[in-house]
């Protein structure tokens, strides 16, 4: 059921105030930085991929709007323990649904900065790992 309006900011504002998975990972497989030109938003990605294929560890550091660090807080969480291509399969349009659409409807940028990012680090590692195995 989706949240109501007061929910979903509370929901937000509760992942700010208290962010899950910040700060550096060390010995990260993927760390890539992303922002948001229209915004002083600026997310910086990590991920572990374990040996199963699938996201170990997550985290992110940065700052920004109170959408752009909530909705990286909750993709930490979101995206642990999933594959590659779970994370790649992935919409924009379900993590704004997750996060409250009506609330973030008007900032899809600053919703979504963390997603992208993570994708886009996730997809050069794939890359990376596909060359791997070409040499």
């Amino acid at each position: 059921m989706p949240m109501d309006r007061q929910e979903a900011i509370e929901f937000l504002v509760d992942h700010y105030q208290n962010p899950r998975n910040r700060g550096p990972l060390e010995d990260a497989d993927v760390h890539l930085t992303g922002g948001n030109p229209g915004c002083s938003d600026r997310v910086e990605m990590y991920a572990k991929i374990g040996p199963d294929g699938r996201v170990e560890q997550v985290s992110f550091e940065g700052e920004g709007c109170t959408i752009s660090m909530a909705a990286a807080s909750y993709v930490t969480e979101m995206v642990q323990g999933m594959t590659l291509d779970e994370v790649e399969q992935l919409s924009p349009e379900t993590l704004m649904d997750d996060l409250g659409r009506e609330v973030v409807m008007t900032r899809p940028t600053c919703a979504t900065v963390a997603l992208g990012t993570l994708k886009k680090g996730l997809h050069e590692l794939h890359m990376r790992q596909l060359a791997g195995r070409a040499e």
